[in-house]
């Protein structure tokens, strides 16, 4: 999703689209509330790896207002498969 965006953009803001809630949500005493918050957490911890290992760059830090905003790199892309 990063490398097809045109603009930079907040990783975090896929992160519902790939691990969304069940139907009608997931309040706090909802049995599956615990494992879909680990799998939101997961991704918080993907998206480090991948700066991390210079596959994203962050172009305009967090302000307290949104998060991070990356852009792939050239080592990002080249990862991907063709």
């Amino acid at each position: 999703m990063v490398e097809q965006s045109t603009n930079p953009l907040a990783m975090s803001d896929f992160f519902q689209a790939i691990h969304p809630p069940t139907h009608g949500g997931l309040d706090s005493d909802h049995p599956d509330r615990e494992a879909w918050a680990e799998r939101q957490l997961a991704l918080y911890g993907a998206s480090i790896t991948l700066r991390n290992k210079g596959l994203v760059r962050v172009v305009s830090p967090a302000n307290g207002a949104r998060p991070d905003l990356v852009e792939a790199t050239a080592g990002g892309r080249a990862a991907l498969p063709t």
